[in-house]
This record gives C-alpha cells, structure tokens and sequence, in this order.
C-alpha cells in the first residue's frame, strides 16, 4: 500500500524478437507489425501507447542464442519464428524514454555473462538517461547454447548460478551505492576540481566466483539501483527473490498456486528484514477481448489457426530441457522422469493444472506455450475480461500483471482502450501515474521521493556512511555492519531510522 492506496498495475510484457515472447506463429497475420521491430517506429509507437495506458513499465525479456534442445537443433525456432531475429533490448530503451515521461522500461540482462562492472555502467547510464525510469530483471540464464555462446562448454548448475549471482548483487551495489558519495560533483574552477576525490571510492571484492578493484566510472544517477525484477520459482530463485527484488514477474495457472508462491517469497523477505508488502507480484496473462464476447471468440479462433506447432515445441522443449522429437505429434507421452537439472522450476507443474487434455502429446504443449503458455488467457468483454482480472488481484495476493499480447497492433491497444477504461470505472486502475514524471521506483511504489532502495533492503546497507570511511581508510579489508532499522513516530509521521554501527 502506497500513499495513493493500492491500485492494480499492468506492464506490457514485450520481446525484441519477431513476433510475441508468447504467441508464436501469429507474425502470419497480415496485420501483425512485430516485423518491424528492427525498425525504431515500432518501439516509439509502443512507448506512446504505454503512456497513454498509464501502464507501469514495457518489460522487454531477453535471452541468449535461443531455443536449440527440440531434435538438438534450433531449426524448429527458425521455422517457427521463436525468439529469434532479437535486437539487444539495452540500446533501444534510450529512444523510448524520449518520448515519454513517466512510463518505466524493465530489461532483461544475465548475471552470468556480462561482468557485474560493465553491467553497473550500464543501468547507471540507462537510468540518466531516462531520468531514472529503469529496472533491472536478473535472470542467470539457464540454456546451455548460452552457455556456448559465451565460450563455455555447458552451462553453470542451478543452485551454483544463484549462489554466484549473490556475489553479483554485492558488486553492483556497492559501484551503485558506496562508490560515489553525494556530492562529488562539484564542478569548481577555482582551484579546480570538476569531482571531489575524496568522495569517489574504489570498490575492492574478492569472492568465489567473482573478483574486482575499481570505482564506479558512472556518477550517481537518479534511483542509483535500478528498479530490481526476478522470476524464479524453484528454492534458490524464491531465496533470491524475497532478498532482492521489488518486483517479481509469476506464471501460475490459479489463484491458490499464486497465493502459495507469494506467500513463499513474502515469508523469504521477512527473514531478511523486509517488509514483505515492499515486493509486488505480477502475474503473466494473455487477455483477448472483444466488443462482444463472439468478437473475442472469433480473434482466438484466429490465434489458434496462426500457432506455430515448431516454434511451440522449441519453446516448451527449451524451457524444460527436454527433446520431445522422439514422439510422433499425436503420440502421449509422460512426463515423469521427465525433469532435467536445468528444467525452469514448475513448468511441467504449471501446464498439467491448466490442461484440460486427459492425454498429454507434443502437438497438445506445441499448442499451449504457441499461445500464451502457463499463465491464464481469459477472452470475453471488457466487462468480463475485467472481472477476472480484478478476482485474481483481489485473491491472488496480487499487485498487477504482465500483459502477454498475441499480435499487434490489436492486443495492446484491447488493453488501453477497452480493458483499462473498465478498470478505471471500477476505481482500481489509477486515472494517471502517482508521480507524473517520477522514476520507476516512485510509480511502482507509489511513494513520491522513494528514489532510492528503501533502507530495509540488503542493497542499501552498501549506501556510504562513516563505517564506509573506516573501511576506505583502512584498506580493502571489508568492515562488517550492523545495521538496525527502527520505525518511529516523529512530529505525527511514520519514520524509519537506520542506524548503522561497526561490527
């Protein structure tokens, strides 16, 4: 609960890749613009549709080297149009910020390729540039033609990927929070001193899997951290979540395996000091809606026809690791036994709750994760669309949803036109963003001024303070913490202190 109250948010949930990160197949529509995305038009369009939605953040997932376990080749995604011709969502986030003045941009970037030094720069030169109006999604990337990519025989077991991405956390945190103080940009002429080199530090950390020494080359920016996102179902990546995320993106199929994982995650926070209603949950959805329900109807229907069978099949085989080529399309097979070390955590789970199939075949999961995947696809009316997504809000333990489209133009502007004026009539949708020109961390919060990670969070402990001096002084050496965070009344206000003592 912000200061505005709670209002349900929705994110456009988009790929850099031909066609919709969850419908496959539908570039086969003659309307379909997803062709277009190597072309900058797409992405300012896209923008501009998202502000005029007061929709919270375009989330642009992102991977590497696609989906290549489906008969051990990445043909079926070639053919299929899965996740392929991809632009690097990085570079195309600057261009739609200028078009825009309140809608926030999350990007997917790996915690296992790209070095936790080149990636602080980079979010520190994404959030100047949008005037603080970005978020980090933190994925560790689990395929093992990634894995190749990057000049890696196979890729980095589960659980050692999370403990390594910690060691990341505590990197870019501390280049975010620690090595600049406030201040240090002084611009003086006389005697001249554009930065005060007292007050920029060198970072010094030698861990397991990762070592640095520098100072952060990027000043301050507005939220410093990014706004930070994960997705993770499996023990490590709830851990993971409830200690770092503010946002976390889920894809269960009904309202109790929703409320079960929240409450998971929720309870992880609370055992490192959060508060647990500081993390908002959003659940990934497929609305298709109609003027009338025969209207929605018939753009499934349509949908349907347009699915690609290869690029379903590359889709769910890469998601679980598991090559389904040795079955004819219509032949049953189990999925016992089925599990792989690099399975993503509930996707087998997820889809046999949502399948009203008795038998199980690849055409039957090439069709499901061809149109939508594990998450709900509610089609009807505004009215009726709208009903179940404030249902779910209301008993999900919910904050908002990932909007998953299946081909524009169309499907977003369903959402902007006739869904979000119904959420709006209800009162549960905001008339205009809470801080009209604010950053991610202001809109997604509610809290004007809420710039930075709130002090409970395990980012802000690295913020620069007097035990930061003693340890600057004393050489790289790290200084142990102890860190109290204590909610008082001061002249009538809730306040927090943050009290931080040498250990």
């Amino acid at each position: 609960m912000g200061a505005f109250g709670k209002k349900m948010q929705l994110n456009f949930f988009e790929g850099a890749c031909t066609g919709s990160h969850t419908a496959i197949g539908q570039w086969k529509s003659p309307e379909d613009n997803s062709r277009t995305k190597d072309r900058l038009d797409y992405w300012l369009w896209l923008a501009r549709l998202a502000e005029k939605g007061k929709i919270t953040t375009v989330f642009i997932a992102d991977s590497y080297a696609g989906h290549n376990i489906y008969a051990g080749s990445a043909d079926a995604s070639y053919k299929g149009g899965s996740h392929i011709g991809k632009l690097d969502p990085l570079v195309i986030v600057p261009a739609m910020a200028a078009v825009t003045q309140s809608v926030s941009f999350g990007i997917t970037a790996s915690t296992s390729y790209i070095a936790p030094y080149a990636l602080a720069r980079t979010y520190s030169s994404l959030d100047h540039l949008t005037n603080g109006r970005v978020g980090w999604n933190i994925v560790t990337s689990h395929s093992n033609s990634a894995a190749q990519a990057f000049g890696r025989d196979q890729v980095v077991p589960h659980d050692e990927r999370y403990a390594a991405a910690e060691e990341y956390m505590d990197i870019v945190y501390q280049l975010w929070e620690k090595s600049w103080e406030d201040g240090a940009q002084v611009w003086q002429e006389e005697p001249e001193m554009a930065y005060d080199p007292s007050k920029i530090h060198k970072i010094h950390y030698e861990g397991k899997y990762h070592k640095m020494h520098a100072f952060h080359q990027t000043h301050p920016s507005p939220q410093r951290t990014p706004l930070l996102f994960q997705a993770g179902s499996s023990k490590a990546g709830i851990q993971f979540g409830g200690k770092h995320a503010e946002g976390i993106f889920c894809a269960n199929p009904t309202i109790e395996s929703t409320k079960k994982y929240t409450a998971a995650v929720r309870a992880k926070a609370v055992e490192e000091g959060r508060d647990p209603s500081s993390i908002k949950f959003f659940l990934g959805i497929m609305p298709i809606i109609g003027r009338t329900l025969e209207e929605a109807e018939a753009k499934l229907e349509a949908a349907r026809k347009r699915v690609s069978i290869n690029g379903g099949l590359a889709r769910f085989c890469g998601f679980t690791n598991v090559d389904l080529s040795g079955y004819a399309l219509d032949e049953e097979f189990k999925f016992e036994g089925k599990h792989h070390e690099n399975t993503i955590q509930g996707v087998i789970d997820n889809i046999k709750l949502i399948s009203t199939e008795k038998v199980f075949t690849p055409r039957v999961v090439a069709e499901m994760f061809a149109l939508g995947g594990s998450g709900p696809r509610p089609v009807g009316t505004p009215v009726m669309v709208a009903d179940f997504f404030e249902q779910w809000w209301r008993e999900g333990d919910l904050d908002g949803f990932n909007i998953n489209y299946v081909s524009n133009p169309g499907s977003f502007e369903d959402v902007v036109e006739l869904l979000i004026p119904e959420l709006q009539k209800r009162g549960i949708y905001w008339d205009d963003y809470p801080v009209p020109g604010g950053t991610a961390r202001e809109n997604f919060q509610s809290l004007p001024g809420q710039k930075l990670l709130p002090p409970e969070h395990p980012g802000a402990k690295f913020r620069w303070n007097a035990v930061s001096k003693t340890a600057e002084v004393n050489g790289p050496k790290a200084v142990e913490e102890d860190v109290q965070v204590e909610k008082i009344k001061l002249n009538g206000t809730d306040t927090t202190v943050v009290t931080v003592t040498a250990a």
